[in-house]
């Protein structure tokens, strides 16, 4: 245990006296490495990394054909993989009528295995186990390679365990893909920031670039830290350092925007209607709904947000440890921002182009840049967005951890060390102890709100409590006593402190099930955590115009994964109807924008797909949640005429008129609840010159409730005047 964490001088003696490869280095020699690791590694470095990766695997993976996944973002990879021009755009339905609210690629990802495997959960998942496990990989060789093995493995473990990483990892969602490119982007830069060249930073500016198309603006939250840590601490003239910024931000747009580019010159008429935007544009969606809207929230100017307090609580700076948060993000944050402080003093008088200082401000800026952004948000707001977060805390609890033990060991009461040293070098010795108890307390803190969810998190809540007391008490006796031995134990024990908590939220996101709309870890501790809001989530009922819904989407039946379409008579509990006599074929579920909740029966959809006369179209309904789930169920192409929220202006009088008039759109369910329904003028003409579908035409249920607020039509070109 005494070589935890030897100083740089060390770093030479420290290594394992392992047997030299094959004079001819040949391809078993290589085999060999990739599991034992380079020469230079301590023997147990390699199989703890395997180890942890299959333990991020374990978690990401388990019961994974389980998994229900968003239906939002499930239905968009379907119709991809049915339509080209749908995968290209990120389309909602393979007509190609409506883009889900953001860039495709995450979607093109997922999209592609499901062509190459068949659509089906584990084809849509095992991009994201990849992503999420690739993730925890670039941080093990990252961190490893400025700060040690030991580092590495800690920050691979902490960011493994990070339980909304967990959730979210077991999703749909792009969050696991954006944050794999975020931390590609990391690694280049730190490459580039060593060697001075400009190929690495190019490289990183590309990978931030695909991150944009992932999630719009939210790849960019990092771009502040990356920017001053190449200006600062690579080894090459200033104006060489500005040059090559100014080559890697012309990469950095080229990435970006291409694809927006594309999209906003191709007319309008050719392509389908920007999902999210207000003007049919995607440049509208990256400075609206997708930039400014999520950290302003609502406003005329930029996209209208509303208020995210029903997924992630009030804005401000204690967000991220709230009852909602805490449990999700904030266990290491205590000791990642004190081993940050105290890193970047004990590292202050380094050269400028020390790469412990440039890496320790990378992911602190990371950590703090995050922090502030998800905190003060005012727009929408999900949980899940701050696994972008944890690479940072993660990084910095290993990196900073290694350099505080490193300070705490070697900075006391060294013969010859003169009297202001020494005080100082006990100053510095308290700082680690007070990260561990810091952390400790708080994560106790953590357990106490939920420890009556179950035995688990008592147990994690006193073995927390006793591994943070004895690693506190061991390291102070054994600095005081010089016993080396002891410390290393104490150290030991501080991880097992600051892991239990988060490994308990860990294992119950692994092995329950969740919101594939709202994902979250650990037992729900109140403030909305069911949640809505499908592409990014939305607004709790009753915001301002254009928030997206309360109620989550119905959950779509998910295929097999034999590749086939999926069929309507697989789960006719997909979509739960309450039909009305006379004219219903749909009923409104709950509150929230724009018949948000309209749902339809499986007998409704055997009966659309029955006499859809080869119309493009099966049907056309309000929102996207609507639109999905039938997708799904049905393996046809679906109309979301509102988008999201059902406030979009995908749908036109006109634009319904000319889809009827070319056959290629027959059936439409008008929703009105709430006066929240289907465009008037659409509804209006709609029931003037349609033909109101019974339901006894298509169900024979005895439990059918009249409902005169929503109802399902038939148009045909001969009722277009």
């Amino acid at each position: 245990m005494t070589t935890l964490a030897p100083p740089p001088s060390q770093e030479g003696t420290r290594r394992s006296h392992r047997a030299g490869p094959p004079a001819d280095g040949g391809l078993n020699s290589r085999a060999r490495r990739l599991f034992t690791g380079p020469e230079d590694d301590p023997r147990w470095a390699r199989p703890a990394l395997w180890a942890i990766l299959l333990l991020a695997t374990a978690l990401y993976a388990w019961n994974l054909t389980s998994i229900t996944g968003n239906t939002f973002y499930d239905a968009a990879v379907y119709s991809g993989t049915k339509s080209w021009k749908a995968f290209f755009f990120g389309a909602l339905d393979s007509g190609s009528f409506i883009t889900v609210d953001k860039p495709p690629f995450a979607l093109w990802v997922m999209g592609l295995s499901a062509r190459v495997f068949g659509y089906g959960t584990w084809q849509l998942m095992l991009p994201m186990v990849a992503a999420g496990t690739g993730s925890v990989a670039l941080l093990y060789r990252s961190v490893k390679r400025d700060f040690g093995a030991v580092a590495g493995t800690i920050s691979a473990l902490v960011l493994t365990l990070t339980p909304i990483t967990v959730a979210i990892t077991r999703d749909t969602n792009p969050d696991p893909i954006l944050v794999l490119l975020m931390m590609l982007g990391a690694v280049a830069l730190l490459k580039a920031v060593r060697n001075g060249k400009l190929m690495p930073l190019v490289w990183s500016a590309v990978a931030i670039g695909f991150a944009f198309n992932t999630k719009m603006m939210q790849a960019y939250v990092v771009l502040p830290a990356f920017f001053l840590v190449y200006l600062w601490a690579t080894n090459v003239s200033l104006g060489k350092r500005i040059r090559n910024l100014a080559v890697a931000t012309v990469a950095l747009i080229v990435s970006s925007a291409w694809w927006m580019v594309i999209v906003d010159l191709i007319p309008a008429s050719s392509r389908p209607y920007i999902g999210g935007s207000t003007d049919n544009t995607v440049w509208d969606l990256v400075i609206g709904y997708n930039g400014f809207g999520r950290i302003f929230g609502a406003s005329s100017s930029v996209g209208s947000q509303g208020n995210g307090a029903s997924f992630g609580g009030s804005s401000g700076l204690y967000r991220m440890f709230n009852e909602i948060m805490g449990g999700q993000i904030s266990w290491l944050i205590p000791f990642a921002a004190i081993a940050l402080v105290a890193g970047l003093v004990l590292r202050g008088r380094a050269p400028r182009t020390d790469p412990e200082r440039a890496a320790l401000m990378l992911w602190g800026g990371w950590f703090v840049l995050h922090f502030l952004t998800f905190s003060l948000a005012e727009g929408t707001f999900h949980p899940y967005y701050v696994t972008a977060m944890a690479p940072g805390i993660a990084a910095l609890a290993g990196a900073g951890g290694v350099l505080l033990y490193r300070a705490f060991r070697e900075g006391a009461a060294a013969v010859g060390v003169p009297p202001v040293e020494r005080s100082r070098d006990w100053g510095r010795a308290w700082v680690l102890p007070v990260a561990i108890a810091a952390s400790s307390v708080w994560a106790v803190v953590l357990l106490q709100r939920v420890s009556g969810s179950g035995t688990v998190y008592t147990v994690a809540e006193i073995v927390v409590a006793v591994a943070g007391a004895a690693s506190v008490l061991g390291l102070l006796v054994g600095r005081f006593t010089r016993r080396h031995r002891l410390m290393g134990f104490a150290a030991l024990a501080a991880v097992v402190a600051l892991l239990a908590g988060p490994a308990a939220y860990s294992v119950s996101a692994a092995t329950s099930s969740t919101n594939g709309t709202n994902p979250t870890a650990g037992p729900s501790t109140g403030g909305g955590m069911g949640g809505g809001g499908g592409g990014m989530g939305g607004a709790p009922s009753g915001t301002k115009s254009g928030t997206k819904p309360s109620g989550s989407a119905p959950s779509g039946t998910r295929p097999s994964g034999s590749g086939s379409a999926p069929s309507s008579s697989s789960n006719s509990s997909t979509s739960t109807s309450t039909e009305s006599g006379s004219e219903s074929g749909a009923q409104q579920a709950g509150g929230g924008g724009m018949g948000g909740g309209t749902q339809v029966s499986s007998e409704m959809i055997a009966y659309l797909k029955k006499h859809q006369d080869g119309a493009t179209w099966l049907l056309a309904v309000s929102t996207d949640q609507t639109a999905s789930s039938i997708i799904l169920e049905s393996g046809q192409p679906v109309i979301s005429m509102g988008g999201w929220s059902g406030s979009d202006n995908a749908m036109t009088l006109a634009k319904l008129k000319s889809l009827v008039k070319s056959g290629k759109l027959h059936y439409i369910i008008v929703s009105s609840d709430g006066g929240q329904g289907t465009n008037s003028a659409i509804a209006t003409w709609v029931k003037a010159h349609g033909t109101a579908v019974k339901s006894s035409a298509y169900s024979t249920s005895s439990s059918t409730t009249t409902s005169t607020g929503s109802g399902l039509y038939r148009l045909d070109a001969s009722d277009v005047s």
